[in-house]
């Protein structure tokens, strides 16, 4: 659906500049922008490169299997259907790390072990478990210490400051994640109701 949706906007696009007599701007834009978009690609993937050698570094100490350790209560009350020491719990603390650090790349590998992972534990393999939609809750919302990618955009830019958004970031990551766990386990309740 989303690429009909870009599909009718370019094509949009071609249509008004063809009728407004400025074809000429829009495929100068065009070219200007993919090249700033790649610019931009390999300016983000030093920072990305950086943060998963350190996420890399952290899963071989075993400091990601401390850590999930550590926020296990926080993991039993979010997925209570999970069984302990399940790979599924590994998976999803290393996605909420690499979120919380900011790093929305970074967690979609270990997110995708983890849907998989909690697709193996589904009795109904056609429709997505109650821990599947909580993960995926709790994902989407994210809570942010470091926008990383937001920062390095702003540096990219030119901002004075670019990490002064990390106080905004988590306050609103912040309630976005308590609104997505309250809903979640509203749902919850009312699937098993």
């Amino acid at each position: 659906m989303l690429n009909y949706i870009w599909a009718f906007m370019i094509l949009l696009g071609i249509i008004v500049a063809a009728f407004t007599g400025k074809m000429g701007e829009v495929t100068n834009t065009a070219i200007a922008s993919s090249a700033e978009g790649v610019e931009v690609c390999f300016r983000l993937l030093g920072v990305l490169a950086f943060w998963m050698g350190i996420m890399k570094i952290a899963e071989k100490s075993g400091l990601i299997n401390l850590l999930t350790l550590k926020i296990r209560p926080i993991l039993r009350f979010l997925f209570p259907d999970i069984p302990d020491g399940h790979d599924a719990q590994k998976y999803i603390a290393t996605n909420i790390i690499a979120n919380v650090l900011g790093l929305g790349w970074g967690a979609t590998p270990p997110g995708l072990l983890a849907m998989k992972a909690l697709q193996e534990l589904n009795l109904k393999k056609d429709e997505a478990s109650n821990a599947m939609c909580m993960f995926l809750i709790v994902n989407i919302s994210s809570v942010q210490l470091i926008s990383v990618n937001i920062i390095a955009y702003r540096a990219q830019y030119g901002s004075r400051n670019p990490s002064e958004v990390i106080g905004p970031s988590i306050l609103a990551t912040t309630i976005s994640t308590i609104v997505a766990i309250i809903f979640g386990k509203l749902m919850e309740r009312r699937n098993k109701a």
